[in-house]
């Protein structure tokens, strides 16, 4: 993600922290500011460590994911919590159950740590007193870690989508009546839980609450969005999409001819061919890299892609885009059999859900016309 930069790397995982994290940690500063400088040292290291439990929260998902063949492309902490962002997504409702079980289960082995440390010690007396006469020191901070983790786990178990609670519901209702109802039945009940939370921060003044339900809700939207956009481009296959007019460049075309086409055609992915076989592809992007660096002249075969992955023309959308998604490929190449057709990307795919959930369910699926070559996209 843009404005964010790597701290730590654990079990090949990146750990990104947005450019915004300061503020969190500076918030912490300032709630212990009381009590002087020793104090606001004290409360930036408390969040620090609160979010070294999220950064773990967040591996706990990703060590599970990578066990059923997820791509783990990144840990990210923003001001607000964590994520972790998978290229694709589970394929099995147990794989989902499993993953979304992993974060809460890491904090409770946390706060167990913490209970047995803080029992040992004798200081379980002093957790009521916690948020009334606490002062800088190392037992309150145990403390606080052992509340917030207990917080972590039970928050996100709130079975509100896209909470990790929301998701351990879908994934049980999904062995029942199926993904696609089983998200519309938890996105509702997220929906629900998000308004009554808003209303509970409105009534208590907790703006920090009212913003986290007004985040539920949203989340909730979109996963049932994204479930709706699965299920349309589930059943259609990518020859009914792809480009059948699509210009092709050869290695010897220059830079600027791609852009000059570009220019002309509004075009904007080029497969590069060899003998009508594509050894490569160019985007738009690739494009505009190349001619701000000034090398407009250049052989597209210089800058061309070349690992491009290749779909057959009978696999559905939906699954041609996990495929891009888990490459990080922006586009790929179709074929039927062994003859290539042409290339599909993710704005192919974007503009045609555009158009098919408008379409009666009778018109979605099925083959392209015997007349038309079939194309495969994801």
């Amino acid at each position: 993600m843009k404005w964010s930069f790597r701290v730590a790397r654990i079990a090949g995982i990146d750990v990104n922290v947005h450019a915004t994290f300061g503020l969190i940690v500076a918030l912490g500063a300032l709630q212990w500011s009381g009590h002087g400088a020793r104090g606001a040292l004290f409360g930036a290291a408390l969040m620090l460590a609160l979010f070294a439990c999220v950064a773990l929260h967040e591996l706990g998902h990703s060590l599970v994911a990578r066990r059923f063949g997820l791509t783990v492309r990144e840990i990210l902490l923003l001001p607000i919590g964590g994520v972790a962002m998978f290229a694709g997504r589970p394929q099995k409702p147990l794989h989902e159950l499993l993953i979304a079980l992993a974060g809460p289960a890491v904090n409770v082995v946390l706060a167990a740590v913490l209970l047995v440390v803080t029992g040992a010690l004798g200081l379980l007396s002093e957790l009521p007193s916690l948020g009334t006469g606490a002062s800088p020191s190392l037992p309150t901070a145990l403390l606080w870690l052992l509340g917030a983790n207990v917080a972590l786990a039970v928050f996100n178990m709130i079975p509100a989508l896209p909470l990790d609670g929301g998701r351990v519901l879908r994934a049980g209702l999904s062995m029942a009546i199926g993904p696609a109802r089983a998200t519309s039945a938890a996105a509702a009940i997220g929906q629900v839980i998000a308004v009554g939370l808003f209303a509970l921060a409105v009534l208590s003044g907790h703006l920090v609450l009212a913003f986290i339900s007004v985040l539920v809700f949203l989340g909730a939207t979109q996963e049932r969005t994204t479930e709706r956009a699965r299920s349309i481009l589930g059943v259609v296959p990518v020859g009914r999409a792809y480009n059948r007019r699509a210009i092709a460049l050869s290695p010897c075309d220059r830079v600027s001819d791609a852009a000059e086409h570009i220019l002309t055609t509004y075009q904007t992915d080029f497969a590069v061919l060899l003998d009508g076989q594509p050894i490569g592809a160019l985007t738009r992007g690739d494009v505009v890299r190349a001619l701000a660096e000034g090398a407009g002249g250049a052989y597209v075969a210089g800058i061309m892609r070349r690992d491009v992955p290749r779909v057959d023309a009978d696999r559905s959308l939906d699954d041609v885009m996990r495929l891009m998604s888990e490459k990080s490929a922006p586009v790929a190449a179709v074929y039927d059999g062994e003859r290539y057709l042409g290339l599909i990307s993710q704005e192919d795919i974007a503009e045609a859900l555009a158009l098919l959930q408008f379409l009666p369910a009778s018109r979605l699926g099925g083959a392209p016309s015997p007349a038309a070559p079939r194309t495969q996209w994801t």
